[in-house]
């Protein structure tokens, strides 16, 4: 069941593309809501409005905030006309997009070209916050010359707009554009599976290294199946199918206080050591002896060694780049100094796919 009340809008927090954050009054409080304008239209204060409260009564942590089901300042709003596909279908808040597999997308020829990812490396990542250290890496080794492409999955938040980690990517440049898939939606392309979002973020989106990961809020329920992040092996599966290089981030921590996430977490030896049926790239940071031998330990215990090329990656200015770009990013409240292996996994991964690309450039423009 949804809870459900009716509020006023007291005042605009900030605006970002295709999210309005509110301050509302309801229930005799004053508290921050989200209104996403692609659903529900603008939002202004004064207006009255009908929230989804349920988050905020539970008292979550990823998500727990109210969200504006409909602005009855606004009881009427057209669609735009074109698009025929409904994603966060049959429910009351389905939403149509034009996709890029619809004949009328300008550019469905260029999609309906492609069948291949050409070679060219994905990162897929299990956590959206592995997003950032990627790109950052990625843009200082390839000094701006790799276009990064984001495919967001429907294994997390369903609204792009939702992330603002995105929203600052884009802003300096680290992402070129981002393709939505599944139900996932808001991103500057639109795609209906994952296969179609790959091919659209390297065919559309014109990607030199294409990031792939669910959106905020990844759902755990302290069991071995029980989670979203399962869909990195699957995305291992899709990349290979489509001829790409899957290059997977490892979740490394050392801060986690529970067990199953010390060292190599649980999610990634299910995802890749269960999940993932072809082979891929591990890239694993270079950590301390003691810390090492009980990755690697866990790597061989799980069947990922078996089944993976695992590297260690020397050359990884992770640090060094979200300085540069100027991202204070942080996983489970943790930032790089609390959490360092989580945020340098990423970077590695970063790394490694802009040696790729690099390489692919030089032999491109005939240097030895």
């Amino acid at each position: 069941m949804i809870r459900i009340r009716t509020g006023e809008v007291v005042d605009v927090l900030s605006r970002y593309p295709g999210l309005t954050e509110v301050l509302v009054r309801v229930e005799g409080k004053e508290e921050r809501a989200v209104n996403y304008d692609q659903l529900t239209g603008p939002v202004k204060p004064g207006d009255a409005v009908v929230l989804n409260t349920t988050a905020v009564y539970k008292k979550l942590g990823t998500g727990g905030t109210h969200f504006i089901m409909a602005n009855l300042a606004n009881p009427a709003l057209d669609a735009p006309r074109q698009g025929h596909i409904m994603k966060a279908r049959y429910t009351p808040s389905q939403v149509k997009v034009l996709a890029v597999e619809e004949e009328e997308h300008p550019q469905n020829h260029c999609f309906r070209a492609a069948d291949s990812l050409d070679g060219i490396p994905v990162i897929i990542a299990s956590l959206h916050s592995m997003i950032a250290p990627a790109a950052a890496v990625i843009r200082r080794l390839t000094r701006g010359k790799a276009r990064v492409v984001y495919l967001m999955t429907d294994g997390a938040a369903l609204p792009l707009p939702l992330s603002r980690l995105v929203y600052q990517l884009k802003e300096k440049g680290l992402l070129s554009a981002t393709v939505t898939c599944g139900h996932a939606f808001g991103g500057d392309y639109e795609a209906v599976t994952v296969y179609s979002g790959l091919l659209a973020a390297r065919s559309v989106a014109g990607a030199d290294i294409i990031i792939a990961a669910m959106g905020p809020g990844i759902v755990g329920t302290a069991s071995t199946f029980g989670f979203t992040g399962l869909e990195q092996g699957e995305l291992v599966n899709a990349v290979h199918i489509l001829k790409g290089q899957p290059v997977a981030v490892p979740r490394i921590s050392f801060a986690d206080a529970r067990e199953r996430h010390r060292g190599l977490s649980h999610h990634t030896r299910t995802a890749l050591g269960r999940v993932a049926l072809v082979p891929c790239t591990v890239p694993i940071p270079v950590l301390a002896q003691e810390k090492h031998a009980l990755v690697w330990r866990q790597l061989q215990e799980s069947g990922i060694l078996d089944r993976h090329r695992v590297i260690v990656v020397e050359n990884n200015p992770t640090r060094e780049a979200l300085q540069e770009c100027g991202l204070a990013v942080t996983t489970m409240g943790r930032g790089i100094d609390e959490d360092p292996e989580f945020f340098l996994a990423a970077g590695a991964a970063g790394a490694y796919a802009a040696g790729l690309f690099l390489k692919t450039n030089a032999v491109s423009e005939g240097k030895p």
